[in-house]
């Protein structure tokens, strides 16, 4: 009998390995939304009491990342449907981020209004605390961490390490996984994966774009916020939405 006993554990844990999944390459789509209301709320509230009622509720904008375990590309997917009645535009929504997890890199082409810049710089420093807490996303167990952006900006992530790449959303990176799922409270705003493919990925498109004011990050900073601190108090807490 022990022999029989042998070959069952075998084929056991033969199964229970073919059950984990682990890709090292994807596509995922994400969707961006913004709770418009407390967003702007927050920037100002005696203007926020004069536009309210001309606001939605929120405002969703779709989002795409290609990578594997040493680069990867996130940038704009498919057109958003916005109301041009409503008095709301998205903001940073069309950044073009490429990671080099590699050599800790980062290229982000950022609009802001009608000027494009090009930040060339190290990867941003996130402290994480990965709690015990897990939720599905697009079909993929995840668990939640913690962290703080340049120890000024909280961030709440949700990881799947079937997916062995370090990033996410924007520039956030630094778990042991992927990000499918993640929210700013300060900007009000949330990106959860829609769809993930993990077949025939376009790793060729994977590459910096090249247009725009190159500066660091510090620069930029910097300049945007010069420039937005013209526009008041509301102005100069906008920055904070090009940090990432």
């Amino acid at each position: 009998m022990k022999p029989f006993f042998l070959l069952l554990s075998f084929f056991s844990a033969l199964a229970a390995g073919a059950q984990a999944r682990f890709f090292a390459q994807v596509r995922v789509d994400y969707e961006r939304t913004v709770n418009v209301p407390a967003y702007y709320k927050e920037l100002s509230g005696e203007w926020y009491d004069r536009i309210k009622d001309r606001l939605p509720t929120s405002v969703t904008t779709f989002h795409e990342f290609i990578g594997d375990s040493t680069r990867s590309l996130y940038r704009p997917g498919k057109d958003a449907n916005i109301d041009p009645r409503l008095f709301y535009r998205p903001v940073a929504d069309k950044n073009v981020v490429f990671t080099d997890f590699a050599n800790q890199h980062v290229v982000a082409q950022k609009p802001v209004y009608d000027e494009t810049f090009l930040m060339d710089d190290s990867l941003s420093r996130i402290k994480w605390k990965i709690t015990a807490d897990t939720r599905v996303i697009a079909g993929y167990e995840c668990r939640k961490a913690v962290g703080i952006l340049d120890d000024s900006v909280a961030v709440f992530a949700f990881y799947s390490d079937e997916i062995l790449i370090p990033g996410g959303p924007e520039g956030i990176h630094g778990l042991p996984g992927l990000i499918l799922g993640m929210g700013i409270p300060r900007l009000h705003t949330t990106w959860f994966a829609t769809k993930v493919d993990v077949f025939d990925i376009p790793m060729s498109v994977v590459k910096p774009e090249t247009k725009g004011k190159k500066m660091t990050r510090t620069a930029l900073m910097k300049h945007l916020g010069d420039i937005l601190r013209e526009w008041g108090v509301w102005g100069s807490k906008m920055v904070v939405n090009y940090t990432i």
